[in-house]
């Protein structure tokens, strides 16, 4: 019986032994090496930046009142379309006490002034009449008296502007009625009726009543990196892509880079605008925010390749081309225009020439090159 077991106890041991080893075998066994490929192509490349910013119209302006005081009435709202001179509100004047009372005062100081010339030439007119008083001195009573009913005029028209704020000679439209001094579209009213408003002058830029804007030119105005703005240059073409327009996108041209930079978010940006190629039907509104890519170089139907394919050595690009199946020898490569993704090969590899994928090439595109799989992953090994 100990025979036996034995026996039984030393097959099992045999077994777990053999099993061993043959676990071992099979997992120290290389695998075949499988390195998947893909093409060059002929295609576009078209090298750009993007510059964030927003759409917004090429002439606007703020329409301010000619005179202090309470906005009474409001005529227009936002959406507006308006041309020069029509009336956007009125003003109603709030005199101040004291410059009533010194307007009076020399309304009063005038008139004493012109009853005591216009006395003084009537008694010098019956003088001369006598013979008793010359021509020329006449004369003199005559501008004395024309002088103070020009006074009295002025200090008249002085103390009507402080109480209406207008003269009987102007006309009330002329001050009291804010009136719109370009065409377009009104596009914001920031102020209502009621509210206090004051005109400009050396100490304040006055109250805005209405901006009004030319909504049929509009213009991008967005701000790019400076270590992208040294590649770009007037004239350049853009693409600009409005957010609030999901399925279309506006050409533009590049009209104005600013010389100086500003600081924005630890960064230095330069200003830029470009003039935008309105499409037929589509409307824009004011302050649309967009992204515009520039054009920069771009390259018409060349043969290209994807640049995670390519590889360095000592700082000189190179590819690995298929020779025979798994095959690959090494090919220098004078490469061209790129744009991130693709770039030009203008010596090195012809059309048709299939390339190794490296390992940190990611993965490959669909449908392109031989190999072990599908063209959707990096090979298992080392060549």
């Amino acid at each position: 019986m100990k025979r036996v077991l034995a026996w039984v106890f030393g097959a099992i041991l045999v077994l777990i032994i053999g099993s061993a080893f043959v676990y071992l075998y099979k997992k120290s066994k290389a695998k075949p090496v499988v390195f998947e490929t893909e093409t060059a192509e002929i295609t576009d490349i078209t090298k750009k930046t993007v510059a964030t910013g927003s759409i917004v119209p090429r002439r606007e302006v703020e329409v301010k009142p000619k005179v202090t005081g309470v906005l009474a009435e409001l005529y227009v709202a936002p959406g507006k379309l308006v041309k020069h001179g029509d009336p956007l509100g009125k003003i109603q004047i709030i005199p101040d006490a004291m410059q009533i009372n010194q307007a009076e005062s020399g309304v009063k100081t005038a008139q004493i002034a012109f009853d005591n010339a216009k006395r003084e030439l009537q008694r010098n007119e019956e003088l001369y009449k006598r013979g008793v008083v010359a021509d020329a001195e006449l004369q003199k009573y005559r501008t004395e008296f024309a002088l103070r009913q020009q006074e009295l005029q002025s200090s008249g028209s002085s103390l009507q502007l402080v109480r209406e704020g207008a003269t009987r000679g102007q006309g009330k439209t002329s001050t009291l009625v804010v009136t719109a001094t370009t065409d377009g579209m009104v596009i914001d009213v920031p102020v209502k009726e009621g509210f206090s408003v004051i005109q400009a002058n050396n100490f304040n830029p006055g109250t805005t009543v209405a901006v009004i804007a030319d909504m049929d030119d509009m213009i991008f105005q967005g701000r790019i990196d400076e270590a992208e703005v040294a590649k770009i240059k007037e004239g350049m073409k853009l693409s600009i892509k409005v957010g609030a327009i999901e399925k279309e996108s506006l050409e533009g041209k590049l009209e104005y880079i600013a010389p100086k930079g500003k600081e924005i978010d630890g960064a230095i940006q330069f200003e830029i605008k470009a003039a935008v190629t309105r499409k037929p039907g589509m409307e824009i509104r004011a302050n649309y925010s967009a992204n515009a890519d520039i054009v920069i170089e771009e390259k018409k139907q060349v043969l290209a390749i994807r640049e995670a394919v390519v590889q360095y050595q000592n700082g000189k690009p190179y590819v690995e081309v298929e020779t025979s199946p798994q095959t690959f020898v090494k090919r220098d490569v004078v490469l061209g225009v790129s744009d991130g993704i693709k770039v030009e090969v203008t010596s090195g590899v012809s059309k048709g020439d299939k390339l190794k994928i490296p390992e940190n090439a990611g993965p490959a595109k669909v449908g392109s090159g031989s190999g072990g799989g599908k063209g959707g992953g990096r090979p298992p090994g080392k060549k």
